[in-house]
């Protein structure tokens, strides 16, 4: 039994190994050639600037001339995602310590490269920073631009125009294939 638990365990680092490194080569990656931090970007893949979404939001997260590695793993030319929501970008003062977690400001330090959010209808603003191993901002500070997204809400009469409760709900629970994996 303990075999296949680690069999299991094994695979499912390999697949996540495989995962990050296609994410990774997608981005730009190069494990060999990995440029310095001050040359490298993050940003939000998806959604754009100016959209308009109804239900859960899903923000890809994007990082060209790094890796991505989870919290407590020190390693050269790496770190994890910060989703900063609905907050001003850091000042220079904000980002010598390391980020706090809360409502505005979620950690990603298991390496994930994206999430699914449930956000109140209205207009919010999303913005991603780069953290090393202690949730410490890179320096220079690997920020993306701010983008601004409308959650739609339900119309005030009750009636859903053109919607069909028959829709399929298993795009918005898809939450990527390592978080399906972990």
């Amino acid at each position: 039994m303990r075999k296949l638990a680690l069999s299991i365990a094994a695979a499912a680092i390999g697949i996540a190994g495989i995962a990050t490194s296609a994410i990774a080569d997608h981005h730009g990656g190069n494990k060999e050639k990995m440029p310095k931090a001050d040359k490298a970007e993050v940003y939000i893949i998806s959604p754009a600037d100016g959209d308009e979404i109804e239900g859960p939001v899903t923000v890809l997260f994007g990082l060209k001339g790094m890796g991505v590695a989870p919290a407590g793993v020190e390693k050269k030319n790496t770190g994890h995602h910060h989703l900063l929501i609905d907050r001003d970008t850091p000042s220079k003062d904000d980002m010598k310590d390391a980020l706090p977690a809360d409502d505005h400001v979620v950690h990603f330090g298991g390496g994930q490269t994206q999430t699914t959010l449930e956000l109140a209808p209205g207009e919010h603003t999303l913005q991603l920073l780069l953290a090393d191993h202690n949730h410490i901002p890179h320096k220079p500070a690997i920020i993306s631009d701010q983008i601004t997204i409308t959650v739609l809400g339900d119309d005030d009469d009750g009636e859903d125009e053109g919607d069909d409760d028959s829709e399929d709900d298993d795009d918005k629970k898809d939450g990527g294939l390592l978080d399906r994996l972990f």
